[in-house]
């Protein structure tokens, strides 16, 4: 280890407050980082330790995470995440990885599984326990269908074997694999945020 701010309790630290100030404007967060590297590495330099407890009385003293966020962002005027309950999550997680099966539905399908996709990115905008970031972030991986399951079919039309139903199949598959992903993302980051209000 060769600074303080490596320690892995620093580390998880300084995420957590990352993550739970999402909301701030890029530079102020980054400014609200650099203040807490620095009175870590001051603090732990005067104690003359850097070991586990030590850190850990550095870091108690500067308050929990959810503290140091949720000052940096009364003071800049956001609004702080606030969980959902965990039912409400589910549905709006369900609805984002709902359109997979959905589009192997004959004939309805696939306007089923635009109307679940529009419905969970419409939940996720609305809910005020995910940052902005987190949002674009999951409309990025929801939308992704409608780019990569075109492409995949075209690069399988190319192919010498042409546009077969199984080729049709994996575009599918392959274009619906990232909204999973972005469900995971989301239903961890709304866990660690009803963990941290308890």
């Amino acid at each position: 280890m060769n600074t303080p701010i490596e320690h892995p309790l620093v580390r998880d630290y300084l995420d957590e407050v990352t993550r739970l100030t999402a909301a701030l404007p890029a530079e102020r967060r980054r400014e609200l980082l650099a203040d807490l590297r620095e009175h870590v590495e001051v603090a732990l330099a005067e104690h003359g330790s850097a070991d586990d407890d030590a850190v850990r009385q550095v870091l108690d003293g500067l308050g929990s995470p959810q503290q140091v966020a949720g000052a940096a962002l009364d003071e800049s005027g956001q609004a702080r995440p606030e969980p959902e309950t965990g039912a409400r999550t589910t549905v709006t997680l369900a609805l984002a990885v709902l359109p997979l099966p959905l589009t192997l539905v004959p004939a309805v399908g696939p306007l089923l599984a635009l109307a679940a996709g529009i419905t969970a990115l419409v939940r996720v905008w609305k809910s005020p326990q995910w940052a902005r970031r987190e949002k674009k972030q999951a409309t990025l991986l929801l939308l992704s269908p409608i780019a990569v399951t075109p492409l995949a079919a075209a690069t399988f039309a190319a192919s010498s074997a042409g546009l077969t139903p199984a080729a049709v199949l994996a575009a599918l598959v392959l274009g619906c694999c990232l909204p999973p992903v972005a469900a995971v993302r989301l239903g961890r980051s709304a866990a660690r945020l009803r963990t941290a209000a308890v």
